[in-house]
């Protein structure tokens, strides 16, 4: 018998080392499998038992439930928490999972299990094949940058490709600091040979031999994760100098970040890599032709990078069929704020953030109205409800105003303060800036004192004029997306909520 219990942080959160402790004495002869986590983080601890039909999923399971749920699984009995077959569960069922293929389904650490469920795949295929047609594949998947900016993963790859420089860099993001996210943390904790698997396959095809994942420092069970993947790895020579027997050399090595949000930017997290204090640099140069150390460097999100093992592997047309318009293949959208079943889900684009927020989402935990729902992080617009019908892609909620992002959604009920969501916005700004251009660091500092004088009355018709000017600068004068987008979260919360800046105050 074989009974799986999540090791991901936020099943260890609510008890599941405990859980799985407790079954492991209660059913002496059963393995308890650590994987990684489904997603479905209201159901968590989420225990499943193998059985001839699939897996049997119970949950939630605290460590008080656990020798009842024991008892009943090694009598095969009926019990209140017992859900019926994973796979069935609506919640998954309807997903498109392919990046997230094998998170919850292996050990996140089981190699052998990683290449008997399709692993490696997509490295085989490429080994054989001349790099200027796998990176063809990838244009024509239509990948894009799934770390907010939706820029072209194949422009970036042949960009790179085209330098002549002898030393290139594969450096990918993972300093996950948007709100509302946690789909690169859950990757790398859940499946972290997939992320080294794309990075091995770009390295090889750029023409690069060094790889860095950048990871935030409050994500320390995801950093262990990583660096016991990498040693198997190189143990078994999917990574070293010589990737799988191919005679090419590509070796990745984590770096862990200093707390600093500004870092995910791309250009930041150079100069962090380099030692250097995470400030933004200006463009041009484009990172992809003078990146780390002065050298090309391919830089992407987690997500962008592990969906390119699926493409090696399925080719480009299996990937494309998915998603509309420009926006192409799955996104992995992350479900959190005051919302009843959070969690991850993975689908093509097209899905409308109603069916997201009320389908997959079940409406607000409060069960009161749902007023407001932020996409896309920090820097994402405050969308109303009468918006939850828009289109979730790239140009859709471009269109709308608003961002996709990292493809985090948070949800607000009717009791949201929105010009304190607005003063939010703006006072992470000011404490999140790199300091390196004036509108940023200036600007948003102002806009804390201008929406503070507009709550408190002063003159408000002159403030919010003043407010709309100063967003006006730091949009089109600031140097990177820290300062630019601020005013996006601020001025939908300005324009679609006005009344919560107009109340009178006690």
């Amino acid at each position: 018998m074989r009974i799986y219990v999540p090791c991901d942080t936020s099943a260890r959160s609510v008890g599941a080392d405990e859980v799985a402790e407790i079954i492991s004495l209660a059913i002496p002869g059963a393995t308890v499998v650590r994987n990684g986590s489904r997603g479905m983080m209201w159901l968590e601890p989420l225990v499943e038992v193998e059985a001839p039909g699939g897996r049997v999923a119970y949950g939630p399971i605290t460590p008080a439930d656990a020798p009842d749920v024991a008892a009943a699984i090694a009598d095969d009995a009926p019990h209140p928490l017992r859900l019926g077959r994973t796979d069935d569960l609506s919640w998954l069922a309807q997903q498109n999972r392919l990046t997230f293929s094998r998170v919850g389904v292996i050990a996140p650490l089981d190699a052998d299990e990683y290449e008997a469920h399709g692993g490696l795949a997509g490295l085989r295929a490429v080994l054989d094949r001349d790099p200027r047609h796998v990176i063809e594949d990838i244009v024509e998947s239509g990948l894009r940058g799934r770390g907010g900016a939706g820029f072209p993963a194949g422009i970036k790859w042949r960009t790179v490709a085209a330098q002549s420089d002898e030393c290139k860099y594969v450096c990918v993001n993972a300093d996950e600091g948007d709100s509302g996210t946690f789909a690169d943390r859950m990757l790398m904790e859940g499946d972290p040979f997939t992320l080294l698997e794309g990075m091995a396959i770009a390295g090889l095809t750029v023409g690069a031999t060094q790889g860095l994942i950048y990871v935030r420092s409050e994500y320390p069970d995801a950093i262990a994760t990583v660096r016991s993947a990498i040693e198997i790895a190189q143990a078994r020579g999917w990574l070293g100098t010589d990737v799988l027997g191919s005679g090419c050399a590509f070796t990745v090595e984590v770096r862990v970040g200093a707390g600093s949000y500004v870092c995910g930017e791309e250009t930041a997290m150079l100069e962090s890599l380099e030692g250097k204090r995470g400030v933004v640099r200006a463009k041009p140069p484009l990172p992809a032709i003078e990146g780390l150390f002065g050298h090309p460097t391919l830089i992407s999100n987690v997500l962008t990078m592990a969906a390119v093992p699926f493409i090696a592997s399925h080719g480009p047309a299996a990937y494309s069929e998915l998603g509309c318009g420009r926006s192409l293949g799955t996104q992995v959208f992350q479900l959190g704020g005051n919302v009843r079943q959070g969690g991850i889900v993975e689908t093509a684009f097209g899905i409308t953030l109603r069916e997201l927020v009320e389908g997959y989402g079940g409406g607000t935990r409060s069960g009161r109205p749902v007023r407001a729902v932020q996409v896309g992080g920090p820097l994402g617009a405050y969308l109303p409800a009468s918006a939850l019908d828009v289109v979730m892609d790239y140009e859709a909620l471009a269109t709308a105003g608003g961002m996709l992002g990292h493809g985090g959604i948070v949800v607000f009920d009717d009791t949201v303060d929105m010009a304190q969501q607005a003063r939010f916005a703006m006072e992470f700004c000011a404490e999140e800036s790199c300091g390196k251009c004036t509108p940023c660091r200036i600007g948003s500092t102002r806009g804390v004192e201008v929406i503070d004088r507009i709550i408190a009355g002063e003159d408000r018709e002159a403030n919010v004029v003043l407010l709309e000017d100063l967003c006006e600068v730091m949009r089109d004068g600031s140097l990177c997306a820290m300062g630019g987008l601020t005013p996006l979260p601020v001025l939908s919360a300005l324009h679609s909520f006005g009344e919560d800046f107009q109340r009178e105050q006690a």
